[in-house]
């Protein structure tokens, strides 16, 4: 790589430790918000949570009014920007980060898709004829702020290389997660309103072709499009992620995408992301609610964060090594990998996102909201003590290699 080349793509990877560092106490916020919720819905004031987050609000947007409750608002609305930042993470690592280039990509690539696939077969071999079968995604995802904060706890016991694989492998999960919610977990789609979306991301792309750098169109057609994705049938969020892929990466650290990204990450992380713990994490626990953690959905949960996350990341790590496609930057131990393995099935954030588009006014909801949370935390504490007592940093941090 030419030195203007390796100059420019520094500048591009330089939020990265950024990021990793408001990811890794965005989760710390995440736990408290989480303990609130739980706390305040199981509570004597248990029902101001609830109708809390079932008051409505009305606006006029763009001609259209649009009237929802605080939890929608929060789920579709303020999280399409959460979906947005998430966007640009993946075009940023596709660009120049661990998935620019095959050799690297391989890696956390495949241990994402075993990491989706496996749990999503654990759920449906449990549910498979059931009521609870639409909840097959819930399992696949992998909370990257709960992750990386679990991991800033170990400090300097964790190299580096590891910490970029886990966000790497977190970001194409996410991938994965937004094409499951955008193909499987939408509504009767209207034409009309997908054709403005087609249209809008046209408008959008011609603005990045153009080099257009100031933000203020993306800002309002991108408005226009989450509107029309709303309608359309799509998932709302699912515009964050197509908006994303418009923003133009040329310009170094003033180039739009990095612009948004910095001045987006401490919104979602500091705000954003605990505001919808708050609003979707309560759930009153009760003696009927535990037992159903033996049901069928409640197993399929439990089991596929905690086991099936483990098994398919870790097979197909082996299998992409074993067949020489994986190319390895920082030395990484077996046992390493084996951690990140556990804290991938730390599901939370997104796993509650997809149950509620699954079970959306379903009695299951309760329950898949409980699972989540067990498996979260079993997956969290197994990753650190894994982490904690088996594995060791190695010394050596280049040359491509896979101690054992």
């Amino acid at each position: 790589m030419t030195e203007s080349g390796d100059k420019a793509k520094q500048t591009l990877l330089r939020p990265f430790k950024s990021f990793a560092q408001a990811e890794a106490s965005g989760g710390l916020l995440l736990l408290a918000a989480t303990f609130v919720a739980l706390v305040w819905a199981n509570s004597p004031g248990a029902d101001s949570y609830d109708s809390l987050w079932e008051a409505r609000a009305s606006v006029r947007l763009a001609g259209r009014a649009l009237s929802f409750d605080l939890h929608h608002w929060i789920n579709d609305g303020l999280m399409v920007i959460f979906f947005f930042v998430v966007g640009l993470e993946i075009k940023r690592e596709v660009l120049v980060g661990e998935l620019s280039t095959r050799g690297q990509s391989v890696l956390p690539a495949a241990a994402a898709l075993g990491g989706m696939l496996v749990p999503a077969l654990v759920f449906v071999a449990f549910n498979l004829g059931g009521e609870g079968l639409r909840g097959w995604g819930i399992p696949m995802a992998t909370d990257i702020a709960f992750a990386l904060g679990i991991l800033a706890l170990l400090g300097n016991r964790i190299s580096t290389g590891l910490k970029v694989f886990l966000t790497a492998l977190a970001i194409v999960d996410d991938l994965g997660a937004v094409l499951v919610i955008a193909l499987f977990y939408g509504e009767g789609l209207a034409p009309l309103y997908l054709g403005g979306s087609a249209l809008t991301i046209a408008v959008l792309a011609a603005l990045n072709i153009l080099n257009v750098r100031s933000l203020v169109p993306y800002i309002v057609i991108g408005f226009v499009l989450w509107l029309d994705i709303l309608a359309s049938g799509i998932h709302a969020t699912v515009a964050g992620v197509l908006l994303a892929m418009t923003i133009p990466s040329r310009g170094g650290s003033r180039s739009p995408l990095l612009r948004f990204e910095h001045a987006l990450t401490p919104w979602v992380s500091y705000a954003i992301m605990p505001l919808f713990a708050l609003a979707n994490a309560g759930v009153a626990i009760d003696p009927e609610l535990l037992s159903g953690l033996l049901e069928p959905v409640g197993l399929g949960i439990v089991l596929g964060l905690v086991v099936g996350k483990q098994a398919g990341i870790m097979v197909f790590i082996w299998a992409a090594h074993r067949l020489g496609w994986a190319e390895f930057g920082s030395a990484i131990t077996w046992r390493g990998l084996y951690g990140i393995a556990w804290l991938a099935g730390v599901g939370f954030t997104m796993s509650l996102f997809i149950a509620n588009l699954a079970f959306a006014g379903s009695e299951l909801l309760p329950l898949a909201k409980l699972a989540i949370l067990v498996a979260s935390t079993i997956s969290g504490i197994g990753g650190l003590l894994v982490l904690l007592f088996l594995h060791k940093a190695p010394r050596r941090t280049r040359g491509a290699q896979l101690d054992a």
